[in-house]
């Protein structure tokens, strides 16, 4: 166990946590909502500090990042635990370990040893991802000032609710951070994330005036937010809010955990996504969890050359000059980009 950081003492031995934006008020000897976080004698305590229950050497195009060190891996590493319910979680199997069944798992893989496995391996980054980064901020935070040292990057690949005080102790040392946008309404993050959607906007808004690079992902759900208007109203607020340069990956849903009532997302779905994202005014929309599918390439914005081709995660060429385009030098934004 490790003492948590962001909390505040309250009355008759609660504690108010102040990590993510539930801000949960916690009875002695009671847990958070993230089932990590357990007040012991009015003292926060992290229950997953240094417990690694994932650990795996990804492409980054995994995450998926496709404007950040294209082509190069990051050492992904994740603990028990997370703050949102998500009814389609794909990894609930980790996520909601603690929560359901009340265990806390990993093994042992402190700070020091997570950054001298991603730099033996050949990794560029140090990832903290799978599950939600967010509760597990001590272990990320520690493992991400050694990383940076070390000469690596760091990314949080997040749900989006952490706290403003919480992104802005972090945001010296993260580069990067795919954070979902799982949908544009209330009612669908209130019913199938029990979270809200307000929240999530401005971590992202918070995440930009950072400077932190990110790309922001939606798995489309059939008959849940796979409006159109819907979609049309969150591409415009990428477009006027975070900026048209900002990568949105629209993604495949595949039936899973609690809401395994769905079918697939058909292709012609994600396609018509991309169509609203590009009609919205985004430079840079990609399609994701159905390879071969057209959407996984960059192209210029500005003349329209192909400048990444890709297939899955695999990059099969690169032409990015000095980070711009070779046939109009076009700037293509983003971080690590030859």
């Amino acid at each position: 166990m490790k003492e948590a950081l962001f909390y505040e003492k309250a009355a008759d031995g609660k504690v108010r946590c102040g990590l993510c934006r539930f801000r949960c008020l916690i009875d002695n000897g009671r847990r958070g909502i993230c089932s990590v976080r357990e007040n012991r004698g009015g003292t926060l305590y992290s229950l997953v500090y240094g417990l690694a229950v994932a650990e795996q050497v990804d492409p980054v195009e995994k995450k998926p990042l496709f404007h950040f060190q294209p082509a190069s891996t990051t050492f992904s590493i994740a603990t028990v635990g997370c703050n949102f319910r998500c009814r389609h979680c794909q990894n609930y199997s980790i996520s909601q370990l603690a929560a359901e069944k009340h265990r806390v798992e990993g093994v042992n893989l402190p700070p020091e040893k997570v950054v001298a496995k991603a730099v033996a391996s050949g990794c560029s980054s140090v990832s903290y991802t799978y599950t939600e980064p967010t509760i597990f901020f001590e272990y990320a935070f520690d493992t991400a000032v050694l990383a940076q040292r070390a000469g690596l990057k760091n990314i949080f690949v997040t749900n989006g609710y952490i706290t403003p005080e919480a992104l802005a102790h972090i945001s010296p040392f993260l580069d990067g951070a795919n954070v979902d946008l799982k949908g544009f309404s209330e009612k669908f993050y209130r019913e199938v994330v029990h979270a809200s959607l307000a929240e999530v906007l401005a971590t992202i808004l918070d995440y930009k005036r950072h400077g932190i690079w990110i790309e922001l992902t939606t798995l489309l759900i059939p008959g849940w937010n796979d409006d159109e208007e819907e979609l049309t109203a969150l591409a415009r607020f990428i477009v006027d809010q975070v900026g048209p340069e900002t990568p949105w990956h629209v993604t495949r849903y595949y039936p899973t955990y609690k809401l395994a009532d769905r079918s697939p997302t058909p292709g012609e779905s994600l396609l018509r996504a991309r169509e609203i994202g590009l009609a919205a005014g985004l430079q840079y929309v990609y399609v994701g969890n159905l390879p071969g599918l057209e959407g996984e390439n960059t192209f210029c914005p500005g003349c329209g050359t192909l400048l990444i081709h890709r297939s899955g995660y695999r990059i099969i060429a690169n032409h990015i000059w000095q980070g711009s385009c070779p046939n109009c030098r076009h700037p293509i934004p983003g971080v690590g980009l030859q």
